[in-house]
Order: C-alpha cells, then structure tokens, then sequence
C-alpha cells in the first residue's frame, strides 16, 4: 500500500494554500503541502492552527510535468493554487490525469476554465475523474445560490452579483490584472457573448440603501458552468467589493490599460501588468475578521412568468474557499463526485450539501428566498 499522503495542496505556502491545510486538519485529512521554497512551508506549517494534530508531509517539486507526475502518483486529489492558471495550470492539469488525481483549483480566470473544458473535460471524464477549477468563494456561492433558485421550474435567465469586503491576496491582485489579457464572456441564449472591457455596473445591493459598483470581472466562472444546462439559457455576472472607491480605481485601471498597455506586445503588456499587480498588493493579507470581511452573493432568476431571488450573506471570503477546496478533497476521497469530468463543486458534490458545510463553520447565513409566480 502506498504511504503517499491522499491530498496535496500546490502552492501550500501562499495565503490560500495554507487555508486548505488547515481546514484538511479539521476534516482529519492527511495531506502533502508542496511549494518551491521548502523551508517557508515548513515555516507555514509550524503556525498552522493545531498542527500537532496535523498529518501531513512538506516537500517540494519542480514546476514540469514529469516532476509533478512523479510527486502526484499515489494521491488521490490535488488542491492547486499555483496562478495565475492560464500560464502554470496545464502541466498541472495533464499531470492530475497521468497520474489519476482528481484536480481541484481556486482560479477566477474565465479563459483557463474554458481551456480545461474544452482541452481535458472529455478525458478526466472517461478515466471517472473530476475537474474542477474555480472552486472558490467568488464563484461557489454564487452558483450555491443560482442552484436553489433553480429549484423552481420555469426558469432560464441568471443574474448574478457577488460582492465582497477586504483586500485581495498577492495571487488574487495577480489574477485580477491577468484576466485583463484575456476576452470576457456571458451567456445570451445559450451562446457566449463578449463583454467590452469598459463595461461597469451601478449595482442594487441587498440590506443597504447605497448602490454598489461592479464590473463583469472577466466574465466569471458562471456561464461556462451552465452553458450546457438545459435549464439555462443566459447567465450574466457583476462582482467586486464593497469598497466604491476601489472599484473606481480598478476602473480607471481598465481604462489605463486599454488606452496604454493592450496596444503593446504580449510579452511587454505581461511585464506592465506585473508591475502594476505587484505596486497594488505584494505582502500577505492580515487573516480575516468576520466582522470586516463580509459578503454578499445575489441572485434574480426569472422565466416568462417566474421570478426568484436568492440572497446568501456570508463572511471569511478566503477561508470559505479554504474550507470548500478541504471539503471537495474530502468527500472524493471517500466517494466518486456526482460528476466526473469538467464540472463545478455545486455539479460535483452537491450545492445543498456545500451550503451546509458552510454553515456548519459559521461561514454562510440561511439563504433569503423570494419567489413571485
């Protein structure tokens, strides 16, 4: 029998990896924790909340697909956090799939989850593995609540708004600028469409009389999820944080490089948006405070003659999305997803069953239902 430790989490060392360490030790699951640096895991680790109780191994591996094979034969699932996707996740990927891993990761890049659709669906799904990018706050509870308002028949147009309170890791500042590269996409009858950069949204924002601003945030994981739901047929999403006078500068951002940088080269356009990304945010994140990082995820689903409205206020963004990446580990260790290949968590475990996990950490409020028929 293998003494190979079921779960590994690349990428242990950033802000979210150590999240899924530590919630794995609270779910009891033994794990391996891989970053370049093997000294600064090891640090991570010995602060890890309870890590006497951990059961877990530190090494690390080089970034090629034969290494990573190699580290990840014997495991069952891989928790990857190494971004921005669209550059470092192939090798990852391919690998999961020589290997017979299920893939798991946290990505906001719309253009990487179609690639792993389109490019690895059809081959995780005939080896019965799952692969799942974007299994994160941002998204899951966003789909959490779409799912219960499909509930009611009669629908097919999703209109989703998730916003959120805090500051952005190192990773996330990173992803924000790569999406930038990249077309964004919503649903319309069930064929993407491209959203122009510059769009922005003055948003309505549940339990506040201030409106919000939002952005469609590169499109979001969203209408690639339910692209080929049977029950949808358009699907468009607005995101951003609470903070109005951050989104005006992620805008004016935009703005800047649409008129300065998408002119240029992609290898210098690549170069500007590091810079930028590092100048916004190139230190850890204090660990989140309930009462400071709030969120709230809404949903209008409507048909021709249904309306519903589904409202999931939460806190502890990150550690939402450590505890849903430990979770998703957990169950597929012990049993097959619902789905196998290319699917969401909500498609792949279960969104009733991620709502309670949620609320069961004191993460997710009870959702807030309307319907009008």
């Amino acid at each position: 029998m293998s003494d190979k430790k079921p779960v590994i989490v690349y990428g242990a060392s950033g802000y979210t990896g150590r999240l899924i360490c530590e919630y794995l030790r609270e779910l009891n699951v033994p794990f391996t924790a891989v970053g370049r640096n093997e000294k600064l895991v090891k640090d991570v680790m010995d602060k890890l909340p309870g890590t006497e109780t951990a059961r877990f191994d530190v090494t690390t591996v080089k970034h090629d697909k034969a290494s990573l094979v190699k580290l990840f034969k014997g495991a069952s699932v891989v928790c990857n956090t190494v971004g921005p996707f669209i550059s470092y996740g192939g090798d990852v990927v391919e690998a999961c799939l020589e290997a017979g891993c299920h893939y798991l990761d946290t990505t906001g890049e719309q253009d990487w989850v179609l690639e792993c659709k389109e490019k690895w669906g059809a081959d995780f799904a005939r080896k019965g593995l799952l692969l799942s990018p974007g299994v994160a706050h941002m998204y899951t509870i966003g789909e959490i609540a779409a799912q219960i308002a499909l509930e009611t028949p009669g629908l097919d147009t999703l209109d989703i708004l998730t916003l959120w309170g805090g500051f952005p890791t190192t990773a996330s500042t990173q992803t924000i600028f790569t999406i930038l590269k990249a077309k964004w996409y919503y649903l319309e009858q069930n064929e993407y469409k491209e959203w122009p950069t510059s769009t922005k949204f003055d948003v309505v924002v549940p339990g506040q009389h201030e409106m919000g601003l939002a952005l469609p945030w590169g499109g979001t994981s969203h209408p690639i999820w339910f692209k080929d739901d049977p029950r949808v047929a358009n699907v468009k999403v607005a995101a951003g944080v609470f903070a109005r006078p951050v989104m005006e500068g992620v805008i004016a951002t935009v703005k800047m490089y649409e008129d300065n940088i998408k002119p240029l080269p992609m290898d210098k356009q690549i170069e500007e948006l590091q810079k930028i990304a590092s100048s916004i945010q190139s230190n850890m994140p204090p660990r989140e405070n309930p009462r400071i990082n709030r969120s709230i995820d809404s949903v209008h689903a409507s048909g021709p003659l249904t309306r519903v409205h589904v409202v999931i206020h939460g806190n502890s963004n990150y550690k939402q999305t450590g505890l849903l990446q430990a979770y998703a580990a957990y169950s597929l260790i012990q049993q097959p997803p619902k789905r196998a290949g290319f699917a969401s968590a909500g498609q792949a475990f279960g969104h009733r069953e991620l709502l309670g996990v949620l609320q069961s950490f004191g993460f997710v409020g009870e959702p807030i239902v309307t319907v009008n028929r």
